[in-house]
């Protein structure tokens, strides 16, 4: 059984390769914002699992964002920065795969910061627990 720390990193390293695919895509015109939606949705969703897998807290198989930032509140552990921002992450990790979004607009950059400001907490969290 790996160790939470071991785990949670792993769970860092699965995110960092959706932050990448979700930088490769922004730039193009041509590529769908479903496919960088879904990008997104999953960097922040291994983020806040590499959180609550640090802090040994059980979540199910799930992709709702809401549930797993809620884990972590009920915990009293830290929450991401503008955590309720995360929801409109959510259909994404799904729905996209069917084409039954109907997106009205996605800011592709706001999409983006907002994933590095989760995935730069969730390293915050990770590297006090480790001097801690």
């Amino acid at each position: 059984m790996k160790r939470p720390h071991d785990l949670a990193q792993r769970y860092l390293a699965i995110a960092d390769r959706d932050i990448n695919t979700m930088r490769l895509l922004i730039p193009i015109t041509e590529s769908d914002d479903e496919a960088i939606g879904f990008h997104a949705q999953q960097a922040v969703e291994k983020s806040l699992k590499a959180v609550l897998s640090l802090y040994q807290i059980h979540f199910r198989k799930t992709h709702d964002l809401g549930e797993l930032i809620d884990l972590l509140a009920d915990s009293g552990k830290s929450v991401p920065p503008n955590a309720e921002e995360l929801d409109f992450l959510n259909p994404f990790a799904v729905t996209f795969r069917y084409d039954l979004i109907d997106l009205e607009r996605f800011d592709r950059r706001s999409a983006q910061t907002l994933v590095e400001h989760v995935r730069g907490w969730a390293n915050e969290q990770i590297s006090s627990e480790e001097r801690g």
